[in-house]
């Protein structure tokens, strides 16, 4: 009997939701080791492990035939891994045809020299990491980091005609007296700002229940201070919006823990190794790479069928303890 053709059927999981957003992680490596994030010392990939830049634009198209409609280009940082660009350019041909948007996720080191690339390719926004703009907190955030090097890419991406939106992880006793003025110069340079609570991934040296700070309570500070005026819009992820009046600026808030989104979840992660996560916070995985490597586009669809039947509910986060939730560090599925 012949092989049956691929499925081009929506991928919906078995609680109901339709899978429209993907985010690809291209290479679990970084420049920095940002405290919350990573180890000082960490283990990565070896490169021969990484699936070809080939694959993943191929994994992308099975995806955009399935229904997703927006791509994510992650990492650890995704400007590290050499192709990055030419994956970019190839997924970005379907814009227009079944994708609605591709986007990337920077830590900003490298996006001075990238940026003009990525616009090309068809990006529209990216949203930039930037926990500090004091360059001696940022440095001890980041272990190493230059935070110069950051402005100067957020700079050269606006100059190419991308929107960013900065992520603020915040962090209690550390760059929370940074929130609002964060707020205030993004409202002075056009660029969202998204405020995000620590997750507990991946074992770091730091003990994360003293650094997690409730996004609830962020908020009623800022609600101190400005209005904020609730906003039904969404870019594709978790983040609730709202409008700041005073400042014409738009703030969003990530809240794993204090308020769980898991019940509107259209995403899955795929990894640098072929591996698709079908939950941040829970260790479920089916190997595509795998499937496509033994099987080709047919096998490859079938994976995808597992893995919407396999598809957990929701996370396991919890803050109460100092272990982690699961034990891979968040560079590895890229958020």
């Amino acid at each position: 009997m012949a092989e049956a053709l691929p499925s081009s059927a929506s991928l919906i999981d078995g609680f109901g939701r339709a899978i429209t957003y993907l985010r690809i992680s291209v290479t679990d490596r970084c420049d920095l080791r940002c405290r919350y994030c990573m180890a000082e010392e960490m283990q990565f990939l070896a490169p021969g492990r990484l699936m070809a830049i080939e694959e993943i634009a191929e994994i992308a198209d099975a995806f955009i035939g399935r229904g997703v409609r927006r791509i994510r280009l992650t990492g650890g940082e995704p400007l590290v891994r050499r192709g990055v660009t030419d994956l970019a350019r190839r997924i970005g041909r379907r814009l227009g045809d079944g994708l609605d948007e591709l986007t990337l996720t920077t830590n900003g080191t490298r996006l001075a020299a990238e940026a003009e690339a990525l616009a090309a390719a068809g990006m529209k926004r990216i949203n930039v990491s930037l926990d500090s703009r004091d360059p001696a907190r940022f440095r001890h955030i980041t272990r190493t980091g230059d935070v110069t090097k950051v402005l100067e890419g957020i700079r050269a991406a606006k100059t190419a005609g991308l929107r960013v939106k900065i992520n603020m992880v915040a962090l209690k006793g550390l760059n929370e007296d940074e929130i609002e003025p964060m707020l205030r110069w993004c409202a002075s340079e056009g660029h969202d700002l998204t405020l995000i609570e620590t997750m507990p991934l991946g074992a770091v040296e730091e003990d994360r229940t003293d650094r997690y700070l409730p996004l609830d309570r962020v908020r009623r500070r800022l609600e101190d201070l400005y209005t904020l005026v609730p906003l039904s819009e969404r870019t594709g992820g978790p983040a609730r919006y709202a409008r700041v009046a005073e400042l014409d600026a738009r703030i969003g808030f990530i809240t794993p823990l204090t308020d769980n989104f898991c019940a509107g979840c259209n995403r899955v992660r795929l990894t640098a190794e072929g591996q698709l996560y079908l939950c941040l916070g829970r260790e479920d995985r089916i190997d595509l790479r795998a499937a496509l490597r033994e099987g080709g586009p047919a096998a490859l669809n079938r994976a995808l069928d597992r893995a919407m039947a396999a598809k957990p509910e929701r996370h396991a986060f919890a803050i109460e303890t100092a272990q982690p939730a699961v034990a891979r560090h968040m560079s590895v599925t890229g958020g």
